[in-house]
């Protein structure tokens, strides 16, 4: 039987050990050597997320499904080729279309086998759970954050300023905000607004002068502070 080996890595994993390009083909190749496998062909994406089947990689293991080449598709691990419950279903659907088997050499599974489907299956659904819950956890973490007024991200929001890891009122960028809503009450264009506030001494938050689409931005992001 021929198989088409595929091998993924993302660009934060590049440098972690056991998840290198090279060490998944020769886990790959090795299982296909065991099997009495045939590689047709081993498909590279490169810092690519795996976070839907929109990869060049994937589209390239399709194409050789769909022609009835190979028999099978090889992995190193189940969440080079998919990590999600979603995606594994439509990358499963389509290879059995094709009569075509996906087998992951880490977990041990092969989908030519009912039983093999099966623990697939729940292996995926497992995976996201774990994905979902590390983020439910960092979103409550960062809630915690914010009510504490603790610093979060690399900016702060418009009307706010961070003094270490604290966030506090900037008055200045708040009367900016003021005067800027002030004149384009009355009338007064995007430019001539930035015109004013440059005159005036006010800088954007990166401390350049102001233009017409930072003057947007800051009417724009101010609303969430006159809504608070």
């Amino acid at each position: 039987m021929k198989a088409i080996v595929y091998i993924r890595v993302s660009t934060e994993e590049q440098g972690k050990s056991g998840l290198g390009l090279e060490a998944q083909r020769a886990k790959a190749v090795a299982y296909c050597l065991l099997h009495d496998y045939e590689v047709s062909e081993v498909v590279v994406d490169s810092g690519v997320s795996g976070k839907s089947l929109d990869r060049p990689g994937i589209r390239r293991v399709f194409a050789v499904v769909d022609s009835g080449q190979v028999g099978v598709v090889v992995v190193a691990k189940l969440d080079r080729a998919t990590r999600s419950v979603r995606d594994l279903g439509e990358l499963l659907e389509r290879l059995n279309k094709s009569k075509v088997a996906l087998a992951s050499v880490a977990e041990h599974l092969d989908t030519s086998t009912a039983a093999g489907r099966m623990v697939v299956g729940m292996l995926g659904v497992i995976a996201q759970w774990e994905r979902e819950t590390i983020v439910e956890r960092i979103t409550d973490a960062l809630a915690v954050k914010r009510r504490r007024g603790e610093r979060v991200s690399g900016l702060a929001a418009t009307g706010w300023k961070f003094e270490g890891n604290k966030v506090v009122p900037d008055p200045i960028e708040r009367a900016a905000l003021a005067r800027a809503q002030s004149m384009r009450s009355y009338g007064h264009s995007l430019s001539e607004v930035a015109f004013a506030l440059n005159a005036e001494g006010f800088t954007t938050k990166a401390g350049r002068p102001h233009h017409p689409m930072s003057v947007k931005r800051l009417l724009d992001n101010g609303k969430a502070l006159v809504a608070a």
